[in-house]
């Protein structure tokens, strides 16, 4: 079984969607903390939250929205864009977030991104464009190769690793399985895969593969909810099938 995760990305605190990463992209769908209350209503579990701003920024700077989501719902919340340090990690903690997502911290300083699962709820953000690792925001492109980064953390703590296709994501294009099984066959880890996801089918595909690869894991769920392609509880449908 796949779990669910409705994504809510936050710029200039508004709920928004990107195409293909481009900050210049986005498309504004309104008041984040209204789509968390419509996701739990439909069954999530947990949400999947991006500080966009704070990705670029190396900062929160989202707080307000994020502060708004976890006051006003008991949702799980899982959230990246921006943690940098432990002292940003334990601030997030206290406010009542459960997963701390870390990024360009996980490629640059692997090994601190490791120490730091020992202590808390932490998930590793792999985005890959062409099979390298972007940082920063996906506007900077390293010579990291994301199944190397990805075997680096096998046997680590950390809670799963969060991959994402950057050239699909925003696309509507297809969630890209194969990467994703790689991915989980190369950690060892859970594995959420982001980008792309259209529809239904795409659950079904991803889930059927987790199956036959023995991996665990998810699925975030962006543009497609946004864009009324799929709704939450046919998600859950499609997740629990075998």
């Amino acid at each position: 079984m796949l779990e669910i995760f409705p994504a809510i990305d936050l710029q200039n605190g508004q709920a928004v969607r990107l195409y293909k990463g481009d900050m210049r992209s986005a498309t504004i769908y309104g008041d984040p903390c209204g789509f968390a209350k419509r996701f739990e209503q439909d069954g999530a579990k947990w949400v999947h939250i991006v500080d966009l701003d704070g990705a670029l920024s190396g900062k929160s700077e989202n707080l307000a929205a994020i502060e708004s989501i976890r006051k006003n719902t008991k949702l799980l919340l899982q959230l990246g864009g921006g943690i940098r340090d432990e002292e940003s990690i334990k601030r997030y903690l206290d406010l009542g977030i459960d997963r701390l997502i870390l990024g360009s911290l996980a490629a640059n300083s692997p090994e601190l991104a490791r120490s730091l699962a020992e202590k808390y709820p932490i998930a590793v953000g792999i985005d890959a464009i062409n099979g390298k690792v972007a940082i920063n925001g996906w506007v900077e492109s390293s010579s990291i190769d994301a199944l190397d980064l990805a075997r680096f953390y096998q046997g680590s703590r950390v809670q799963a690793l969060i991959c994402t296709d950057i050239g699909r994501d925003g696309a509507l294009s297809g969630v890209n399985v194969d990467f994703s099984v790689a991915m989980g066959e190369a950690s060892g880890l859970p594995i959420i895969a982001s980008g792309g996801l259209k529809d239904a089918q795409d659950i079904a595909s991803l889930s059927q593969a987790f199956i036959a690869h023995n991996l665990r894991g998810g699925v975030i769920i962006g543009k497609a909810l946004y864009e009324q392609r799929i709704d939450l509880p046919e998600a859950f449908i499609q997740a629990q099938r075998k």
